[in-house]
């Protein structure tokens, strides 16, 4: 089939929007976050509903034309988009059915974390997603779905009741525990190897009060150190993400740190006020607060960004058992001299309610882990990259504790880190068979890519 067929065909079957290199929109559609990536699809489908879904797989299979798959486009590794390819948006899948009594909620695949907080939180009600507002929650999920509410009720995963997926055969499954059972398992943390999930089904948690925001420290590796292990000790009620990287100029900080490597320690904890200024005392004890922006708020005003800037930047991932104060100061030092306009490294304390699901029970590995790591190098373009890779390298040497483990939806490309990383071996070889029963031809390749088992 050629280019010229395949897009004919798009349009004959496709309702949404449809648009090739010669339409007015086609330049911004073709962007992602990660600007690095710079490539022009072949035509970008905004899907209408499953039934588009479903019509763009059937073109796309067995055509030689990559697919892929995009949810919020902010993939790390820009996964997308593609080179003369066709990507599917879903972007337009934005149906939202919340079952108050049930407790459950039915989201379309193109909502963001942000719309789904503040539509279930009219009713009290909250699935946990990530920290920012303007993430996908697909992609968060399928990945596994670290965020401001893990500790207390577990990774997005773990809320997942079922999902409804076009696989690579066409057909439009609902699945869940009873349903295609190897499957929604392989869902639950092997990220969109599997299919185009088109609507996904949680469980909602009765969230009562919410504490949260920014507290800001001094970086020193006792400070630094102190935080993670602090946030270890602290109640599940509790969780917290440390984020050291140069000061920007924000006005909330004085001048006299700007520039100089600080903690943007971010905060939520579920309880009262009270409840939180107890758990949160030794964090405070730790340094005179350069900021302290902890204040209660609903959950959904407490996500972070609603806009994601598009940037040129390399990030790599691991899991840690702890950052002792020697590390700690190795990892200010890399933040203080480095390349590019902003380096980060960044910590979330696991533990908690994530580390009480079975390794096995879904595909997210590493559960036992104490800390998960996110370093980013900002370039100040394309041309920066290779110098921004080799920084956030030997960051992760620094922290490298001889495991070679990744959490996938943090893993960049290239790098270091592979989707094997991302997993446990038994789970890889799983999550292999799956692949081999439901994408034979890798018809989903473009991801962290879990290759079929050769049967």
């Amino acid at each position: 089939m050629t280019a010229t067929d395949l897009t004919a065909r798009l349009r004959d079957f496709v309702r949404g929007t449809l648009l090739t290199p010669q339409d007015p929109d086609y330049e911004e559609a073709r962007r992602v976050e990660a600007r690095a990536v710079d490539v022009r699809p072949l035509a970008i489908v905004r899907a209408l509903d499953a039934e588009d879904v479903q019509a763009v797989v059937a073109a796309v299979s067995g055509s030689g034309v990559p697919l892929a798959v995009r949810g919020g486009g902010h993939s790390a590794a820009g996964h997308g988009t593609v080179e003369a390819g066709v990507v599917l948006d879903l972007a337009g899948l934005t149906e939202l059915d919340i079952d108050v009594a049930g407790r459950t909620a039915r989201a379309g695949a193109g909502l963001t974390a942000g719309d789904y907080a503040r539509a279930t939180a009219e009713h009290g009600l909250a699935t946990g997603f990530g920290d920012t507002a303007a993430v996908g929650i697909a992609g968060i999920t399928l990945g596994g779905g670290l965020g401001l509410l893990s500790r207390r009720y577990g990774l997005t995963v773990d809320a997942l009741l079922g999902a409804e997926v076009v696989t690579a055969d066409g057909r439009l499954r609902a699945v869940d525990a009873d349903h295609d059972p190897d499957l929604f398992w392989a869902l639950r943390g092997g990220g969109g190897n599997f299919g185009v999930v088109t609507s996904l089904t949680f469980r909602l948690e009765e969230l009562g009060e919410t504490t949260g925001g920014l507290l800001v420290l001094p970086a020193t590796p006792e400070t630094l150190s102190g935080f993670l292990a602090a946030s270890a000790r602290a109640p599940r009620e509790l969780t917290t993400i440390a984020t050291v990287m140069p000061c920007p100029p924000v006005p909330f900080v004085d001048e006299a740190h700007h520039g100089v490597p600080v903690i943007f320690g971010t905060v939520l904890h579920v309880g009262t006020p009270d409840q939180a200024a107890v758990v949160l005392a030794p964090l405070r004890a730790l340094a005179e607060p350069l900021a302290d922006l902890v204040h209660t708020a609903p959950y959904a005003e407490l996500l972070g960004w609603e806009e994601i800037p598009r940037s040129v930047f390399a990030s790599r991932t691991n899991f840690l058992e702890q950052v002792d104060p020697a590390t700690a100061g190795r990892v200010i030092a890399a933040i203080s001299d480095g390349p590019g306009p902003v380096r980060m490294a960044q910590f979330r304390v696991l533990g908690g309610a994530i580390a009480d699901v079975a390794d096995d029970a879904t595909a997210y590995g590493f559960r036992d882990r104490a800390v998960v790591t996110y370093l980013a190098c900002l370039a100040d373009g394309p041309e920066g990259l290779p110098e921004a890779a080799d920084w956030a390298d030997g960051l992760l040497a620094v922290l490298d504790q001889g495991d070679h483990t990744a959490y996938v939806n943090f893993v960049g490309a290239p790098g270091p880190r592979t989707a094997q990383d991302a997993y446990p071996p038994a789970t890889w070889e799983r999550l292999r068979a799956v692949k081999a029963a439901y994408d034979p031809d890798n018809l989903f390749r473009r991801n962290h890519n879990i290759p079929p088992a050769v049967v």
